[in-house]
């Protein structure tokens, strides 16, 4: 192969303006930016003029949070633009040092701020209850009983000063991992099925995966995992610290453990957390038979994990590019009516979405929805990828769910939790499942289809759930006082693979470095609201699809909704109740299904 040509990815000056994003919504220039950085630095001092005075009366509590609220959204607008640039391309030293500008400013906000809590906690409960009561606070109401929930878990003015400036350097472990994944690995190059040679790296990984060729799939694994080994004690001593972090925390503040602070913000119990992991681990035998039936029908002496993404019926794949991508979207989502769709159709035909993957550019697949910009989309989409196809579907989810919420809501009450968040995105992959089973040409087609269903609920619930699992245990480790080692986080992850892929499945050695690869175990206990929001998307979707205006009119009030209530709640009132393990029971019932389904259209 020395006359190949390596296919590189190109840098980000020879991109295509019309594939990339336009985040002139949110400053039009760098002058811009700078002028409104500037304009936050000065109103920090602002923020010592209310100091002491908050039990003076109503009037004054009222022009705090006020203020509070003009600061939020000034930041949370130069935020968002410095972290879009460095997305774009994170070796850029630029953007770089704009992000870092950023982080500088937000932890002298927060210290300028730390104060307010724990003295409006301070406010005895009756004086804050008659302020309540006050008209020039109806507005801020929620957002004051929210505050008085952390009253057991709010310390002193001076340790929330402590607590306040800490947080940047905080951020040490996960901005770690983001360089060293993102920037500084490189895997080389794997010659693909065609005989190329192909850059390896966290963009083009997926895409390896789905080769029809098997040793193309086994050399790309192995060469993408030896890169993690050669690194995994400083992987290590970075995910344990981020652990570490957490435990600090939630002891500091008085919580039970890690995961109990992670969940006190949405107010969910963590009987819906140990539900879902008992729920999946209850559902295990129809996992172990997929796993089987994609061997037989793979024709395979043994599976392993690199043989688990590739479509069993590799013969119909498809080169859609980003037009006939959104073409296809927007067809499926026609249930949600045009005042859904028109907005949504300009944006992905626009430039909401930073469409390709080039030299640098942060990995996989993000919305980034603020109350003063667009809701934008990182996508790094790949033709002959049919996954991507619902990762965008599953972003724009995101960024209408933003649209909505920002359109409809103050800005105290726009920003959606996480907890719901996954329930807008996966409920439009459901809808474009739907769309796609329903003009399958024939079985084959439907089969491969059902085959992307069962991968898709194998991957955002079954998954997802091991991931979760794994966040608890470790974390449970550092609070019994266990050391986090390379070791230690390796035997806990090779038994859950052990666990979740079955007796007779090939657990490769070094797939168990996969714990130190996945971004969002540098930000705990987020992966089990991807398993939570598809089960509920499933059952919402149904309702919409086989519901009327009323069903319809629900959901779109769910969108709207914000943090108006608790997300339980709006669930509760968009028609699903994740308290009960129903709505995950009743998923994995469809996955049963589906593989039901798939060796009786293949057998």
């Amino acid at each position: 192969m020395s006359e190949a040509q390596v296919k590189s990815l190109p840098p980000r000056s020879s991109v295509a303006e019309s594939d990339t994003w336009d985040l002139s919504s949110l400053y039009s220039d760098k002058a811009g930016w700078e002028a409104d950085y500037t304009l936050a630095e000065e109103k920090l001092e602002k923020y010592s003029a209310f100091q002491g005075r908050l039990g003076e009366n109503a009037e004054t509590l009222a022009e705090l949070l006020a203020f509070d609220s003009e600061m939020e959204l000034l930041l949370e607008r130069l935020g968002y633009f410095a972290f879009l640039r460095l997305t774009e391309d994170q070796a850029d030293s630029q953007s770089q040092a704009l992000e870092a500008r950023m982080q500088n400013l937000g932890a002298r906000a927060a210290q300028a701020a730390s104060w307010i809590r724990p003295e409006l906690l301070a406010i005895d409960a009756a004086t804050i209850e008659s302020y309540m009561q006050s008209e020039c606070l109806q507005h801020y109401r929620l957002q004051l009983e929210r505050v008085l929930r952390y009253r057991p878990h709010t310390l002193g003015e001076k340790e929330e000063q402590l607590l306040a400036m800490q947080a940047e350097m905080a951020q040490s472990a996960a901005k770690t991992f983001r360089q060293l994944h993102d920037a500084d690995l490189k895997f080389g190059e794997v010659e693909n099925e065609h005989g190329e040679l192909v850059e390896l790296g966290n963009a083009t990984f997926s895409q390896f995966l789905i080769s029809p060729d098997r040793n193309v799939r086994k050399t790309a694994f192995h060469q993408y995992y030896s890169q993690f080994e050669a690194h995994e004690n400083t992987l290590a001593a970075t995910l344990g610290g981020s652990i570490q972090k957490d435990v600090y925390y939630a002891r500091a503040r008085g919580y039970d453990s890690a995961l109990s602070g992670a969940l006190f913000p949405d107010n969910v119990p963590q009987s819906v957390y140990d539900n879902l992991i008992e729920s999946v681990r209850n559902n295990f035998e129809p996992l172990y038979k997929y796993y089987e039936l994609r061997r037989k029908l793979m024709e395979l002496e043994e599976i392993h994990h690199y043989d688990t993404y590739v479509p069993i019926i590799s013969d119909l794949q498809v080169n859609r590019s980003w037009d006939q991508a959104t073409d296809l979207v927007m067809q499926s989502l026609q249930p949600l009516g045009s005042s859904y769709c028109d907005v949504l159709e300009a944006g992905l035909r626009g430039r909401w979405c930073d469409r390709y993957p080039n030299a640098g550019k942060q990995s996989g697949a993000f919305s980034a929805g603020s109350y003063i910009g667009d809701p934008y989309i990182l996508m790094n989409y790949k033709p002959e990828v049919l996954n991507d196809v619902f990762t965008l579907t599953h972003e724009a989810g995101h960024s209408m769910h933003s649209y909505y919420s920002s359109k409809h809501q103050s800005f105290e009450y726009y920003n959606y939790t996480i907890f719901v968040a996954e329930v807008a995105s996966t409920f439009n992959e459901q809808l474009l499942s739907d769309y796609m089973m329903k003009h399958a040409e024939d079985d084959r087609e439907r089969a491969y289809l059902i085959n992307r269903d069962i991968d898709a609920i194998r991957g955002t619930i079954i998954r997802q759930t091991m991931f979760a699992e794994f966040e608890k245990i470790t974390h449970e480790m550092a609070e019994s006082g266990k050391p986090l080692t390379v070791q230690s986080f390796r035997d806990v992850y090779a038994q859950l693979l052990q666990d979740y892929f079955g007796p007779d499945f090939v657990v490769d050695d070094c797939l168990s470095l996969e714990c130190f690869r996945i971004p969002h175990f540098y930000r705990a206990f987020y992966v089990y609201k991807y398993a939570t929001g598809l089960s509920a998307a499933i059952a919402l979707s149904k309702r919409v699809l086989h519901g009327g205006q009323q069903e319809l009119e629900d959901y779109l009030q769910f969108l709207q909704g914000g943090c108006s209530k608790d997300p339980l709640d709006l669930l509760r009132d968009a028609g699903v109740d994740m308290e009960q393990p129903d709505p995950v029971n009743t998923a994995l019932q469809q996955f049963a299904s589906l593989v039901e389904q798939l060796e009786t259209l293949l057998s």
